[in-house]
């Protein structure tokens, strides 16, 4: 077996194939037609500004539960074309929603089944791109400046053409910058225990290292919307750091910290028991990884013994055992798999359940193999080059679960409460003949959206951020994301995501912790789908940002904020306006 025909997440992508295959019928993405082409099949749109290219595209979005065969889609040269654009939406009585790279699970831009007669997709990746770095002497001071359509991989890429760089990053790096701000994207990075942060780096969401933005909103003495900007020290900039898609945003500049050297080690031996361990326990436990390098994550295969690890700590010199890498995606075998494999995944997909154990234990050893032949398990190279470990065409699966917000202290008792009731509910289900997840446990962690690393002057963090500290716990100062993933459509997915989501809500309460949804990902669950419970999306979550935080700065505000910033809810869906009525 080779390099090339190893994968690790690229099960997930055989899986979400398959799952594709069956659930859309062989459905693929109309091609992009020009509005002057005879084949368009859409109503023509009235009186569309001239000059900014037109055209009738499919959408899908990443998982391929969202699909659209066809959809006016327009693309922008410039900012005050988007301001152009939204003034036509609102005289003619259209939605606008911008589209990036489609990279998600959560319809915050389309809603499945939407009617989107009435709807204009705003291509922000082919114009609105531009990435320019703004390098100061002073430590901390330096910034990127970035057009929403930005690939978060062109930035980091720029920044570390000056020595610059982030602490925290998502392991994707084919994402538009407005699209990872606008639901909080993050990474997997803590400090270790003792470690000084350096100046410019934060450890919370990318969202955080926002220092000014420009959106388009609705000026009432002008009677149109117009483009403005919005500093850090403005108080209104808070709720459109993390918008849901409530507003557009054009472009925004980042601050940024020196780049540093990460070594990347990987390991697949430790039993699951031993790794997620009550607190205090001795061995190669998860808090004593955090503890000595801060950047954990652990993937735990569905009926398997031992997670995969991966640890990244800051090393300044490359270590003899280490293979220095000087790109991302350092493990090719990710985008490739065996036939047998793929083969064992179509029996499951069409209802062969049984075979889900054999699947999790194929997975481990096909990535433990990955490993071995590529000499991928120790790597050392530039913070970019081994924090992107994932190409967007991996993983495609439907997630459920969220993030724990609690103190440092709690980090093995909230991952070993949640990994017991996980293995419990799969063994109880498994003695009934019942699969319902067939993809791996994930957990990564991170610090909160903390204002003293902001280095300009800031009004306070993300309204509506999931790593929004809250006042009243300032102890709490650690996000733990849990994931749970499988195939889409699988029986009886979606009612363990409802039930798992409603013992995390219980279970990490009080004055222990919270528990918040991922914005990107599946929350709101029913027995039947994700995104539709109507108690979840009008009740709880908002309640769970009115918790703790003073009553003229939460849930509601951002709420009102938006409305402001858009009274004619031109910048909104099906979904929005039962979230953010």
């Amino acid at each position: 077996m080779t390099a090339q025909e190893l994968s690790r997440r690229g099960f997930l992508a055989a899986a979400a194939a398959g799952a594709a295959a069956l659930t859309t019928l062989g459905w693929t993405p109309a091609h992009a037609l020009p509005s002057s082409d005879a084949r368009v099949t859409l109503p023509p749109l009235p009186a569309f500004p001239e000059g900014i290219p037109l055209s009738q595209q499919g959408y899908e979005n990443w998982v391929k539960e969202i699909v659209f065969d066809e959809v006016w889609t327009c693309a922008p040269a410039t900012a005050e074309d988007v301001v152009r654009v939204a003034n036509w939406a609102h005289t003619n009585g259209y939605r606008l929603r911008p589209r990036g790279t489609m990279h998600g699970w959560s319809p915050l831009t389309l809603v499945p089944g939407q009617n989107v007669d009435k709807v204009l997709l705003v291509d922000t990746l082919s114009h609105l791109n531009h990435v320019v770095v703004n390098q100061s002497v002073e430590p901390g001071r330096s910034t990127v400046t970035a057009g929403g359509g930005a690939m978060l991989m062109a930035v980091l890429t720029e920044l570390e053409k000056h020595g610059l760089g982030w602490a925290n990053s998502p392991a994707i790096g084919e994402l538009s910058i407005a699209g990872i701000l606008a639901i909080d994207a993050h990474g997997a990075t803590l400090p270790a225990d003792g470690e000084t942060v350096l100046p410019g780096a934060s450890f919370g969401s990318i969202s955080n290292l926002v220092t000014k933005l420009t959106a388009v909103v609705w000026d009432t003495g002008r009677g149109e919307y117009v483009l403005r900007e919005f500093t850090r020290a403005d108080p209104g900039i808070r709720p459109l750091l993390t918008h849901l898609g409530r507003t557009f945003v054009t472009e925004v500049t980042l601050q940024a910290g020196p780049n540093y050297r990460l070594r990347c080690q990987s390991s697949t031996d430790i039993p699951w028991r031993e790794l997620f361990a009550p607190a205090g326990s001795a061995g190669r436990t998860f808090e004593s990884f955090v503890a000595k390098s801060g950047r954990v994550e652990a993937i735990w295969f569905p009926f398997t013994d031992t997670p995969y690890l991966k640890v990244w700590t800051p090393t300044p010199t490359k270590p003899s055992k280490s293979r220095e890498v000087t790109g991302p995606y350092n493990y090719p075998y990710s985008d490739n798999l065996p036939k047998p494999v793929t083969d064992l995944l179509g029996q499951i997909v069409n209802g062969a359940g049984a075979l889900t154990p054999l699947f999790g234990q194929t997975q481990l050893a096909t990535f433990k193999a990955g490993l071995a032949a590529t000499n991928g398990a120790d790597l050392w190279g530039w913070s970019k080059d081994v924090q992107f470990y994932l190409r967007a065409t991996t993983l495609r699966m439907t997630a459920g679960g969220g993030v724990v917000i609690t103190k440092r202290s709690n980090i093995a008792r909230v991952i070993n409460e949640f990994v017991t009731w996980h293995n419990k509910r799969q063994q109880e289900l498994k003695a009934k003949g019942k699969y319902p997840i067939n993809g791996p446990f994930e957990v990564r962690l991170c610090g909160l959206d903390d204002q003293s690393e902001v280095t300009v002057e800031t009004a306070g963090p993300p309204t509506i951020s999931a790593l929004r500290p809250r006042p009243d716990h300032p102890e709490w100062d650690t996000a733990i994301w849990m994931n749970v993933v499988g195939v889409p459509g699988t029986p009886g997915m979606a009612a363990y995501f409802r039930e798992m989501e409603r013992f995390m809500r219980a279970n990490y309460s009080g004055d222990y912790a919270t528990f918040r949804p991922e914005w990107a990902k599946g929350w709101a669950f029913t027995d039947q789908a994700a995104f539709v419970d109507a108690e979840t999306i009008g009740t709880v979550i908002p309640q769970t940002y009115r918790a703790g935080v003073p009553s003229g700065d939460n849930w509601d505000s951002a709420g009102a904020a938006f409305n402001a910033y858009d009274p004619h809810r031109i910048f909104t869906n099906p979904l929005l306006d039962r979230l953010l009525p």
